[in-house]
C-alpha cells in the first residue's frame, strides 16, 4: 500500500512537470494566475524547493503567491521558513490576510509553539480580523492543539459562526486534554444546535475511552455512530477498533475488523494487531501480520514495531530473531524507531542478548533518547549497576537530553549497589531539572533511601510528592516492609486506601511483604482473599509467592503447599524456591527434595536450587547427599555465580568477591587484611587471658 501511494504521488509529480513545460512552452508563467496555480501544484506535492525556485523567478507576485509559500512550507513542516516569509510578506507591503492567519497558525499547532500563537492572535486583534472564519478557525485549533483549551473556548465563544470544523477543533481539544466530561457536553451542544455531526466529531472522543469502566459508553457511541452512518468510514472504524481493545473486548473489536473488511487501509490492520497486542493475544497478532500481507498490505514502522513487541516472551521469543532478519530483508534495520524495539526485544528476551542489544545500538547512526534510555534501563534490569553508572555519564557528556526514564534507572543502579553518596547527587540532578515530581523517578528516590538504609529520607521524598499516585506509595511501603516495620507499612496501607488513591497488584505485593517481615500470618490471609472481591484485583503469582514465604516463616510448610495446590495457574519457579527457602528453615528435607525435583524440571541450569538443597543437606548433617547435588552441578555444568559485595570510596564503586584478586590494589588491600587479622587475633588472645585469669581468681 506504500508502495501504491508513492505512485500516485508520483503520477501527480509528472503531470504538475507537465502542466509547467506545457506553460514555459505557450509563454503563460508571466501571468501571476498561472504561476500561482503552478507553484501550489508544486508545493501541494511537497516539491517545495522548485516551488521556490519558481516564486523567486516571478516578475510580478501577489498575496496568492505569499500565502502559497508559507502554506507550503507549513505543509512540509518547515516552519521557521514559514515565519520567515510571513515577515518578509510584510515588508515587501502586501497585507497579511485571514488566509496568511490560517497557514501561519497552522503550522504554530503543529510545533506548539504557543507563544507565537499568542502574538499572532493579538495581530489579529489589531488588523480587526476577528471576526474572519479562516484565522478564527486556525486560531481555535492552535489553541486546542497547544492544549489551552480555556483559550480555545474563548476563542469559540467569540465566533459568529460556529461550523462543524470549530466544533470539531474545541472538541478535539478537550480530548487532548482527557477532560472527557467537557468533551461529551460539547458533543451534546453540538447536536443540539443542530450542527451535523461528522467522523471529525467521533474520531476524538474514541479516543478517550480506553479503559474497561468505559465500555458501556463506547457501546453507547458505537451506535451513535451507526445511527449516523459512519460504520464504513475508515478513520472512525480504526478509532472503535482501538476503543474496544483499550477497554478490553477484543470481541468487539474484531467483530468491526470484519465488518470493514472491504473498506480496510493499513491503519485499520494496524488497529487490529494493537488490539491483540494489549489484551496479550500474540498468537493472533502473528497470524494477523502474515494475513495482512497476503492481502497485498506492506507493514510499515508501525507494523514491525507492534510484531517485534509480541517477540519480547513466552512462546513467541525464538520469532524474534526471524523478525530481526525479515527487518534486514527489507532494509529497515537503521530506521531508529525499528532498531529501538529490536533493542527491547533482546533485552527483554534473556539473558544472553545484551550484547545483541550493543551491537544494534551502536549500528543506529542516529541515536535518539529512546534508544539511550533502552541501554540503561538494560543495565539496571539486569543488575549491571556499574555499567548503567557508566553509561549515564557518557550519556551526558555526549549532551544526551535526560528524562524521567533514564532518572529512574539511574537511581535504580544506585539502590542496587547502595552508593548513597552518588545517588545523592542524582537527586541533587533531578531537582536541578525539575523531575522530582514524577511519580516514577520519586518513586526511585525513595526505593535508593530506603535500599541505603535512610527510610527518614526516604519518607522525606515521599512527603514531597503529590501523593496521588500508586507508584510512590507502594515504594514507601516497600520499604517500611524491608526495614522491619510492618506496622507503619500496613498503616500507609490503610491511609492510602482511605485516600482513596487507586490501589494496583503491586500495592499488595508490598503489603503481603510487609505482614511476612512481621509474622502477620492471619493478616496476610486476609488481605490475599480479600484483594479480588474487596478491591477487584486478581492475586497473581508474586501474591501467591509472598504468601507462600510468610507461611514459610512461620513455619506453616503444610498450609505453603496446600497453597500451592489450590492456586489456579501453575506455580513458577519463583514460588518453588520460595517454598525451598522455607524448607532450609524449617530443615523439612523430605519436602525440599519434592519441591527441588520440580524446581530443577523448570530451571535445570539455575544454579540457586543446587545451592540451596546443598545447603540443607549440609546443615542436616548428610554430607554423601550433599556430596551427590556437587556432583549432579559439575555433570551438568552448572557453576555457582559467586555473591558480590560493594563499598564506595569517594564517588568511586569497587566491587569485590569472595578470593578475589582482580582489584588493582589488591596486593595493598590483602596485606592490609593481613594486618586486621592480626590485631584481632590478639585482641582475641589478650580477652582470652582475661577469662582465664578471672576464673583463676
Amino acid at each position: 500500500m506504500a508502495g501504491v501511494a508513492w505512485f500516485r504521488q508520483e503520477i501527480v509529480r509528472r503531470r504538475v512537470s507537465v502542466n509547467h513545460c506545457l506553460a514555459i512552452k505557450l509563454g503563460t508563467t508571466t501571468s501571476i494566475y498561472t504561476a500561482n496555480n503552478i507553484v501550489s501544484e508544486y508545493a501541494k506535492c511537497e516539491q517545495i524547493r522548485i516551488a521556490h525556485k519558481m516564486f523567486d523567478e516571478m516578475s510580478q507576485r501577489d498575496a496568492v503567491s505569499w500565502n502559497t509559500m508559507i502554506a507550503g512550507f507549513v505543509n512540509i513542516g518547515n516552519f521557521e521558513t514559514a515565519l520567515e516569509f510571513l515577515k518578509s510578506m510584510k515588508r515587501y507591503g502586501f497585507s497579511v490576510d485571514g488566509y496568511s492567519f490560517g497557514s501561519i497558525l497552522k503550522g504554530v499547532a503543529c510545533v506548539g509553539y504557543v507563544e507565537v500563537g499568542q502574538q499572532l492572535h493579538s495581530i489579529i486583534v489589531k488588523m480587526g480580523y476577528v471576526g474572519n472564519v479562516f484565522a478564527s478557525s486556525a486560531l481555535l485549533d492552535m489553541y486546542a492543539k497547544c492544549e489551552r483549551v480555556e483559550d480555545a473556548f474563548e476563542v469559540f465563544k467569540s465566533l459568529r459562526i460556529r461550523n462543524s470544523v470549530t466544533w470539531n477543533a474545541l472538541i478535539s481539544g478537550y480530548a487532548q486534554v482527557g477532560d472527557l466530561g467537557t468533551a461529551f457536553w460539547l458533543f451534546n451542544c453540538k447536536a443540539l444546535e443542530g450542527v451535523k455531526i461528522d467522523d471529525g466529531t467521533f474520531v476524538p472522543l474514541l479516543t478517550l475511552l480506553d479503559d474497561p469502566d468505559l465500555y458501556k459508553l463506547t457501546k453507547q457511541v458505537h451506535g451513535k455512530i451507526m445511527k449516523h452512518g459512519f460504520v464504513s468510514d475508515t478513520t472512525v472504524c480504526n478509532a472503535i477498533i482501538t476503543s474496544y481493545s483499550e477497554c478490553g473486548s477484543l470481541e468487539d473489536a474484531e467483530r468491526v475488523f470484519k465488518i470493514a473488511a472491504k473498506t480496510r487501509d493499513l491503519v485499520t490492520w494496524n488497529s487490529m494487531l494493537a488490539a491483540y497486542l494489549v489484551n496479550n493475544e500474540e498468537e493472533g497478532a502473528f497470524e494477523l501480520f502474515l494475513e495482512m500481507q497476503v492481502h497485498g498490505f506492506e507493514p510499515d514502522i508501525y507494523t514491525y514495531t507492534s510484531i517485534i513487541s509480541a517477540a519480547f516472551e513466552g512462546a513467541h521469543q525464538g520469532q524474534g530473531k526471524s523478525l530481526h532478519g525479515l527487518v534486514i530483508k527489507r532494509g529497515l534495520e537503521f530506521l531508529v524507531p525499528i532498531a529501538n524495539s529490536l533493542i527491547a526485544m533482546y533485552l527483554k528476551s534473556h539473558s544472553k542478548s545484551m550484547d545483541e542489544a550493543l551491537n544494534i545500538f551502536e549500528s543506529i547512526e542516529n541515536k535518539d533518547h529512546v534508544s539511550w534510555n533502552s541501554i540503561l534501563t538494560g543495565f539496571s534490569q539486569r543488575g549491571l549497576g556499574e555499567d548503567a553508572l557508566k553509561f549515564f555519564e557518557n550519556m551526558r557528556s555526549q549532551y544526551v537530553v535526560i528524562d524521567h526514564y533514564a532518572f529512574s534507572a539511574v537511581l535504580r543502579s544506585c539502590s542496587d549497589l547502595a552508593t548513597l553518596q552518588l545517588g545523592q547527587q542524582v537527586h541533587v540532578l533531578v531537582l536541578k531539572l525539575g523531575f522530582e515530581p514524577n511519580e516514577f523517578v520519586a518513586s526511585s528516590i525513595i526505593f535508593l533511601y530506603s535500599k541505603c538504609g535512610v527510610i527518614e529520607d526516604a519518607r522525606k521524598s515521599f512527603e514531597a510528592t503529590p501523593k496521588d499516585s500508586s507508584i510512590t506509595w507502594n515504594s514507601l511501603i516497600f520499604g517500611y516492609a524491608q526495614h522491619g516495620q510492618g506496622k507503619i507499612a500496613l498503616d500507609l496501607f490503610f491511609l492510602m486506601r482511605d485516600r482513596r488513591v487507586k490501589l494496583d497488584h503491586i500495592t499488595f505485593v508490598a503489603v503481603l511483604t510487609a505482614c511476612s517481615h512481621i509474622g502477620l500470618v492471619e493478616e496476610g490471609w486476609s488481605f490475599l482473599k480479600s484483594m479480588e472481591s474487596d478491591y477487584g484485583i486478581a492475586p497473581r503469582m508474586e501474591h501467591y509467592a509472598c504468601m507462600i514465604d510468610l507461611l514459610g516463616r512461620a513455619t506453616r510448610l503444610d498450609e505453603a503447599k496446600a497453597l500451592i495446590e489450590a492456586m489456579p495457574f501453575e506455580p513458577d519457579a519463583m514460588v518453588w524456591k520460595t517454598l525451598l527457602g522455607a524448607c532450609r528453615t524449617r530443615g523439612d528435607i523430605k519436602l525440599a527434595s519434592q519441591v527441588a525435583s520440580h524446581l530443577l524440571e523448570l530451571e535445570p541450569e539455575d544454579h540457586c536450587t543446587y545451592v540451596l538443597l546443598s545447603s540443607i543437606y549440609g546443615h542436616l548433617g548428610r554430607w554423601n547427599e550433599k556430596a551427590s547435588i556437587k556432583r549432579l552441578m559439575k555433570e551438568r555444568g552448572v557453576k555457582k555465580v559467586p555473591g558480590w559485595s560493594w563499598i564506595e570510596v569517594k564517588n568511586e564503586v569497587h566491587g569485590f568477591n569472595a578470593e578475589d584478586r582482580s582489584h588493582p590494589n589488591c596486593e595493598e588491600i590483602y596485606q592490609r587484611l593481613g594486618d586486621l587479622m592480626e590485631e584481632i587475633g590478639r585482641l582475641d588472645h589478650y580477652a582470652n587471658s582475661k577469662v582465664l585469669l578471672h576464673d583463676f581468681l
